[in-house]
């Protein structure tokens, strides 16, 4: 089976194509690089020992994505491709709609044009917006997104149920909490060409001395230690889930045409638990300052799982230490260094 995967030189995606070529498939990658670097596909070769096919394409170009599918034929999509940056969207929102919903829907369409019947959405955790109970079910209202990065993911499942009640496709939309970590191999990991937001990557650049100083948006939260509590999972975890709905998919598995599963552990962790474990783990001291609360911030947004456990049949198997080793590592590899943990 061949399986495409769009964006698949990101942080999750590229994560998501090695899971699969190890998982037996044959897969495709489409990129534009806009986020991303050529060299992830070495990295990946080196990691699997094949190469998967690339292709260098704008998925808002309709007529190339179209092309694409009717000379490859792909049995599956899985569709990465989106811009991420939830600040910056609040900055050029158009682009953001522009270029993440016009890609997902130039993919459907190639999808229905060509006979693929089988998709899966990455999507966010984003889409509930502040929960009214914790810990989040799917069965949680979808609500109006705080960012026009967050209506592109709420938008996009909307799509995505739409085209299904009008179609023969199947489909299944991930919503991930906080992916952190890299690849035990440290080859590939999250890598921002632009400064990073992501709590992880900020704090290895600090304790790397790439930036001068993590900052801690307020430590007056109603929380055992006062900081905000999110949900972390393993990047290979949720590269593992991709693989799972892939295979439900394709298996005819499914219960229903259009399915929806959280991904995250189940449980929360504080920003002073993570400074706390990071230092535990690499036993370096990380230089950071507390600051006032920013604005938008939830106070806890963690996952119940109860649905992809027992449905999915899936499951984290990382801990917060190895998602810390591993994103130190992946840090330590950017530097050129080899004194792993």
């Amino acid at each position: 089976m061949k399986i495409l995967v769009t964006g698949g030189t990101g942080y999750i995606g590229a994560h998501t194509v090695v899971e699969l070529m190890q998982s037996g498939f044959d897969v495709d990658v489409i990129d534009n690089f806009n986020n991303s670097k050529p060299e992830v596909i070495d990295a990946i070769e080196q990691i699997v020992k094949k190469r998967p096919a690339f292709f260098q394409i704008d998925l808002t170009d309709a007529a190339a994505t179209e092309n694409y599918f009717k000379t490859q034929k792909p049995d599956a999509a899985i569709h990465f491709a989106a811009h991420k940056a939830v600040g910056l969207s609040v900055e050029q929102p158009l682009e953001f709609y522009r270029n993440n919903l016009l890609s997902l829907i130039n993919v459907l369409q190639s999808c229905l044009n060509n006979g693929v019947h089988h998709f899966v959405f990455s999507s966010s955790c984003s889409v509930y917006a502040d929960p009214d109970k914790l810990p989040i079910d799917e069965n949680a209202p979808v609500k109006k997104a705080k960012s026009p990065y967050g209506n592109t993911k709420k938008t996009g499942e909307e799509i995505i149920t739409d085209t299904v009640s009008s179609s023969k496709l199947n489909a299944v939309s991930l919503r991930y909490f906080n992916p952190v970590g890299s690849h035990d191999s440290a080859l590939i990991g999250e890598l921002p060409t632009t400064m990073p937001l992501n709590v992880m990557p900020i704090i290895t650049k600090v304790a790397i001395g790439k930036q001068e100083v993590f900052t801690v948006f307020g430590n007056d939260y109603p929380t055992p230690d006062g900081s905000c509590i999110r949900d972390y999972i393993h990047v290979t975890d949720v590269a593992q889930a991709h693989v799972t709905a892939v295979k439900r998919l394709l298996n005819k598995e499914n219960k229903k045409q259009y399915e929806v599963f959280n991904l995250g552990t189940g449980k929360g962790s504080s920003v002073f638990e993570l400074i706390n474990a990071f230092e535990k783990v690499t036993g370096l001291k990380l230089n950071y300052k507390v600051v006032k609360r920013r604005e938008g911030d939830a106070v806890a947004v963690y996952a119940d799982t109860t649905l992809a456990n027992t449905e999915l049949k899936w499951k984290t198997q990382r801990d917060l230490d190895n998602m810390i080793k591993t994103a130190w590592n992946w840090e330590l590899h950017l530097a050129g260094r080899n004194d792993f943990i």
